[in-house]
């Protein structure tokens, strides 16, 4: 626990101006960002006898080890800093609120040639008009099912529009009347962007005068004595007011407010809002946080606004939005909300009439969803402190071990060798910080051996962190005497004395890749062997893909963080190493430890047969009941690991066996391969060509194309392909074409 006078300011340091301030723990990491009107008196506030600050405050200053702050010239300006940092460091003791689930949202994508309408989740595109969010998707379907009757716009995927344009047929869709079938010519495209855009018309709430439109042009067509066309009519205008039925008219049809209500006790806080639309509950939504720092109903609503709109932008920010508490001072929440919507925005509590009766049923939601909330996590919390308690105990620890980090290794008969590193904080995984090793030290299948280079690797990481801001220099010096002696080697050759620990220059003999499971599932290039025109490096020498920083996890992972804003590899320690195996395994990752001088991690392996758990120097296992919470978060924990291993595993093995001589060349990404590809034909052509015909591919200089000549001059061309039904060879140029659109081919 740290004393807050060892960094209070000097007085006159803080200045008297708006501001935002930030408190970082003694990893470096943020850990509370917020906004005054005056710095001075607002940190003064914090610095006072504990006994007086609240006891969330208390434990904020007391975790913190410096504070640091930015100057602004408005309110206005720190309210958008705040945000924008909270959002970026993602502060342990800020409020945050988080959706109980994604809501989905009726989407239509106004930025396509041919409008459609769908269902999306997510983050929000450009060019795309959204209405929303609900709570369901099948009450979005129903809707839109039934006013495709009168607005038939396109709802198909991308691929059926483009067969049935093929084939000349439209889908069963086009067939029953529920589409125009723009795929097949029925309707120009500027006819289908009109049906769209009244689509768009009528669900933004002006619904009175479309229906009257089509009632004039019903009583028309029977006047006319064209029954069947006023049938039809009829028809239309009962789908229209089925789905309007199903948002009730609660406010004026002019009315465009965001209701926001809010439930709270001394530990949490459930936030709803009602989206009203045209005079219509048009959607609804719901989050609920911890309250972490001492906030009351007025920050709460603040949060909450900075969380709704901070990322929105024109008519997604309403002219009204009605609040349980307006918060103090309301000028400059309401001037950003002003800036955020293009135009005056009023932020208010409803003190009458139908405004008031709506926000007394958003706020008996929100009370219902905290009471919901309040009942299922009370049994999940409690399992989850009974899981570690007993795990703490079996493994004579000192305490509960709140964060804990599994390593797995997985390979394909000895090929691929590649590592896994999950973290679980408070019994939860923490996917932002996951990682990912690839074991180049050494050829085949040694488990033993990768152990001890991960681990020996992962630590070495957070020495060097350690080592940057001071911190380490002293215990590594106590610790590396009392490990090894000075100059001892570990098992991947490099020697490991005071000076070397955490010195990327002679611990690391073999590249790693380590990045989120975010960027895994998007497809990342791997950092191994990846290369960048900007040449930026990491510690390791490893050169970092586009987007991706060498030194640290993907861009928009929460973690520590250095002094230049960029997120740290490794710098925060576990209290428990798990690692996936036995007695062997768990001695190899204890013995890195060992010879790094880190004594104050436990380690343990757990073993699948007979879900053993083993501690180093004990010849014989721990063995938890089958009924224990322990043992099944520790089984949660490894099953995790192995699952993201063998995830990358299975992403390297696919990746290479689709490799080609193409993807050898240093600097190449994928749009210069498919233009070489494209202009040449094939690789063989390619192989044959010069420098300077290289150079005539768009985007490709004399230097990449010296280099593309180079890697495929040293290149063995490969054998002809065979048509295995007939015994022909295949010509060369089919086979470059056909790689062209799947990756090179040998």
């Amino acid at each position: 626990m740290a004393d807050p006078s060892s960094y209070r300011p000097k007085p006159g340091q803080i200045p008297d101006s708006p501001g935002v301030y930030k408190f970082r723990d003694e990893h470096g990491r943020v850990i509370y960002v917020g906004k005054a009107k005056s710095l001075r008196q607002r940190l003064s506030s914090y610095f006072q006898d504990l006994a007086n600050l609240h006891p969330r405050t208390r434990t904020m200053v007391t975790t913190a080890a410096a504070v640091e702050w930015t100057v602004v010239s408005t309110e206005v300006e720190a309210l958008q800093l705040e945000y924008s940092w909270i959002k970026e460091f993602d502060p342990r003791f800020n409020v945050k609120y988080r959706d109980d689930k994604s809501y989905p949202s009726l989407a239509v994508t106004l930025n396509e040639e041919f409008p459609r309408v769908q269902v999306m989740r997510g983050a929000k595109k450009k060019g795309v008009r959204y209405f929303g969010p609900y709570g369901h998707a099948w009450a979005i379907r129903e809707t839109v099912d039934l006013m495709l009757r009168v607005f038939p716009v396109r709802t198909c995927s991308a691929g059926v529009f483009k067969r049935s344009a093929q084939i000349g047929r439209p889908c069963l869709l086009g067939y029953i009347g529920k589409c125009s079938a723009p795929c097949v010519g029925r309707v120009t495209a500027e006819e289908h962007r009109q049906l769209a855009e009244e689509f768009c018309d009528f669900m933004a709430g002006r619904t009175g005068t479309y229906l009257r439109r089509l009632e004039q042009r019903m009583h028309e067509a029977a006047e006319e004595m064209e029954y069947e066309k006023a049938a039809r009519l009829r028809d239309d205008i009962g789908a229209l007011k089925r789905a309007m039925e199903k948002n009730a008219v609660v406010l004026a049809d002019a009315t465009d407010a965001d209701l926001i209500a809010v439930a709270e006790d001394e530990l949490e806080a459930a936030v709803q809002i009602f989206h009203v639309r045209g005079g219509r509950v048009r959607g609804q939504r719901g989050w609920v946080t911890d309250k972490v720092e001492a906030v009351d109903t007025a920050g709460l609503v603040e949060h909450a606004l900075q969380q709704l709109y901070g990322e929105e932008s024109g008519d997604a920010v309403p002219k009204e939005v009605l609040v349980p508490a307006v918060p103090d001072p309301a000028e400059p929440v309401t001037e950003w909300l002003t800036g955020r919507r293009g135009s005056r925005v009023d932020l208010r509590i409803p003190q009458r009439g139908d405004k008031k009766d709506l926000m007394e049923t958003v706020q008996r939601n929100a009370q219902q969803a905290l009471a919901l909330h309040k009942t299922k996590r009370a049994s999940d919390l409690t399992t989850r402190s009974r899981a570690l308690e007993e795990i703490a105990e079996a493994l004579g620890l000192d305490s509960a071990p709140l964060r804990v980090e599994c390593f797995d290794i997985s390979h394909l008969q000895g090929d691929d060798v590649v590592a896994s590193m999950v973290v679980f904080e408070d019994g939860l995984p923490r996917k932002s910080e996951y990682r990912r090793f690839q074991i180049k030290s050494f050829a085949g299948q040694d488990d033993v051996r990768s152990m001890h280079e991960v681990v020996s690797r992962r630590f070495r990481r957070y020495l060097h962190e350690k080592q940057k801001t001071g911190e380490w220099e002293e215990e590594a010096t106590e610790a590396a005497g009392s490990a090894e002696p000075v100059g001892a080697t570990g098992a991947t050759g490099a020697a490991v004395t005071p000076e070397t620990v955490g010195s990327p220059e002679t611990t690391e003999t073999t590249e790693v890749t380590e990045v989120t499971e975010a960027t895994q599932s998007a497809g990342a290039t791997e950092a191994a062997g990846a290369t960048e025109p900007a040449g930026v490096t990491g510690p390791t020498g490893v050169t970092a893909p586009a987007g991706q920083d060498a030194d640290g996890p993907a861009p928009g992972s929460s973690g520590p963080l250095d002094e230049e804003g960029r997120p740290k590899r490794f710098a925060y320690p576990p209290q428990l190493v798990v690692v996936d195996g036995g007695k062997p395994q768990v001695a190899a990752a204890k013995r890195a430890l060992d010879e790094l001088g880190v004594d104050d991690v436990a380690v343990c392996g757990l073993a699948k047969r007979l879900e053993e758990v083993w501690l180093p120097d004990e010849d014989d296992p721990v063995v938890l009941p089958r009924s224990s919470e322990g043992l099944y978060l520790l089984q949660r924990v490894r099953d995790e690991a192995h699952r993201f291993a063998i995830t990358y595993q299975r992403s390297k093995r696919a990746k290479s066996m689709k490799a080609g001589p193409l993807d050898t060349v240093p600097g190449l990404g994928d749009s210069r391969k498919q233009a070489l590809l494209k202009h040449f034909g094939s690789v063989k052509r390619l192989r044959a060509a010069t420098v300077e015909q290289i150079c005539e591919v768009p985007g490709v200089g004399r230097k990449t194309a010296e280099t593309v000549a180079a890697a495929l001059a040293g290149a063995a061309p490969a054998a002809p392909a065979v048509n295995t039904a007939t015994g022909e060879i295949i010509e060369d140029e089919a086979a470059g074409a056909a790689s062209s659109n799947g990756g090179t081919r040998p």
